[in-house]
């Protein structure tokens, strides 16, 4: 019997929407058959030092709604301090899954596997453009403009 590749994948998933669902189903896929996907959602500490603002959705309600997605297995809260060595040698992935736009993640999580040679492929997302509203800041955007 052939083992089930963990897969993990990470984002802030403020305002979840349709581009969040697209970028886990994508991450799933890249696991294979019967892959688990592991989701790491930011904390809010983490989103207003790395974005300047609190996240509209609180960390616990944007962990749950994750979870709740069909393509995820399980959903955590990072780590405040995004030690990514630390979430890597804890969830022990075999695929880690970048979006189009966690460049640095990418850079810095490339960085840590080669250094520690662990046998983990990085595998980045395309962005996902079908709907109009396929980003948190843009659907932040259209409900603004709607109260002018």
């Amino acid at each position: 019997m052939r083992k089930s590749k963990v897969v993990l994948a990470s984002g802030t998933f403020d305002l979840p929407h349709y581009g969040h669902l697209k970028f886990l189903e994508e991450a799933k896929k890249a696991g294979g058959n019967n892959a688990k996907l592991v989701v790491i959602v930011a904390r809010d500490s983490t989103v207003e030092r790395l974005k300047g603002a609190k996240p509209v959705i609180p960390e616990n309600q944007r962990r749950a709604l994750i979870e709740a997605l069909k393509p995820v297995d399980v959903a955590l809260l990072g780590y405040e301090d995004l030690d990514y060595a630390r979430v890597i040698e804890k969830i022990k992935p075999d695929i880690i899954v970048v979006g189009y736009d966690q460049r640095a993640i990418e850079d810095g999580v490339k960085k840590i596997i080669a250094e520690k040679k662990w046998k983990v492929d990085v595998v980045r997302v395309g962005k996902f453009e079908a709907e109009a509203l396929n980003s948190s800041s843009k659907i932040k955007r259209k409900i603004v403009e709607s109260w002018k």
